[in-house]
């Protein structure tokens, strides 16, 4: 890794408060910036106004701040990046790598698990289209930080993704890969559950002629019954009263047991200071 101009990031989606599995994802991605003297960004993932959920955004940064995980300069917004966004579109449009798609999850699913093209050939189609990319890349493994070489689905990696949706809006993968590289990421950290997610940007990233950022995939935080952590699947908000507690329990999802005595005796800022330096003195800079 280098060790200068190292830029990471924690991006969430304003969709409700930060849980557990938040706060693990944004604990290793500022562990792994810190240790390579780099920065830490945030990036707030508002591309999906439906699903924004008031008070969020600011319930995001005093959760962070109440854990002493301070980013470094401006919040970046993505719903403030719409013209960016535009000009990648006319750029993939410009090499005729876009093509209007009228199917329903409803069609895609009844031909199969992953959609097979359907509109790439059509000259016509009703209105209201998304925006599909003509995906170039089959990628079918990625190296990863912590889990070394990943074999991932290439047909799903290598399924003509949505960039614009029906509805106007940018889609997921398109922005996320813009915002990276206008941001300058050189790592991405984030769950395991998007190591697919993670292999379709890589496509994007190679279809704009960039190379992707390296990667580093942290354990999920689940449930007994083995389902993740996730606002979807309705997990609690973190309890803000209790940082230090908070921080060692995240800590250890990433396989570093913090000593019994910080649990009632240590502040955050000590917590955070004996968490880099365990970061930092484990294999690989990782878990």
């Amino acid at each position: 890794m280098n060790q200068t101009g190292y830029v990471g990031r924690f991006a969430p989606s304003p969709s409700g408060p930060l849980h557990m599995g938040s706060l693990v994802t944004a604990l290793g991605s500022f562990l792994q910036a810190k240790v390579n003297n780099g920065k830490w960004l945030l990036r707030i993932d508002d591309i999906d106004p439906p699903r924004i959920q008031a008070g969020a955004i600011e319930n995001i940064q005093s959760c962070l701040t109440a854990h002493g995980l301070i980013w470094d300069g401006d919040v970046f917004f993505q719903s403030q990046n719409a013209e960016h966004y535009e000009r990648i579109i006319s750029q993939l449009n410009s090499q005729k790598l876009l093509y209007p798609c009228e199917c329903t999850r409803g069609k895609i699913k009844a031909l199969g698990e992953f959609y097979k093209g359907t509109c790439r050939e059509k000259t016509q189609v009703k209105s209201p289209y998304s925006l599909r990319l003509k995906n170039q890349f089959e990628i079918s493994q990625i190296e990863d930080r912590r889990l070394g070489t990943l074999q991932v689905n290439s047909q799903a990696t290598q399924e003509d993704f949505i960039v614009r949706r029906k509805d106007g809006l940018y889609a997921y993968h398109l922005a996320s890969v813009a915002d990276d590289i206008q941001m300058g990421i050189t790592e991405i950290v984030r769950g395991e559950d998007l190591i697919t997610a993670t292999a379709c940007q890589w496509a994007l990233f190679k279809t704009l002629g960039r190379t992707p950022p390296e990667c580093l995939h942290l354990p999920l935080v689940t449930f007994a019954d083995g389902r993740k952590f996730s606002k979807q699947n309705h997990a609690p908000g973190l309890d803000l009263s209790k940082p230090v507690k908070n921080l060692t329990d995240a800590l250890a999802y990433l396989n570093l047991t913090v000593p019994n005595s910080f649990q009632s005796n240590h502040q955050i800022d000590e917590v955070l200071s004996w968490a880099i330096h365990a970061w930092a003195d484990s294999p690989s800079n990782i878990l």
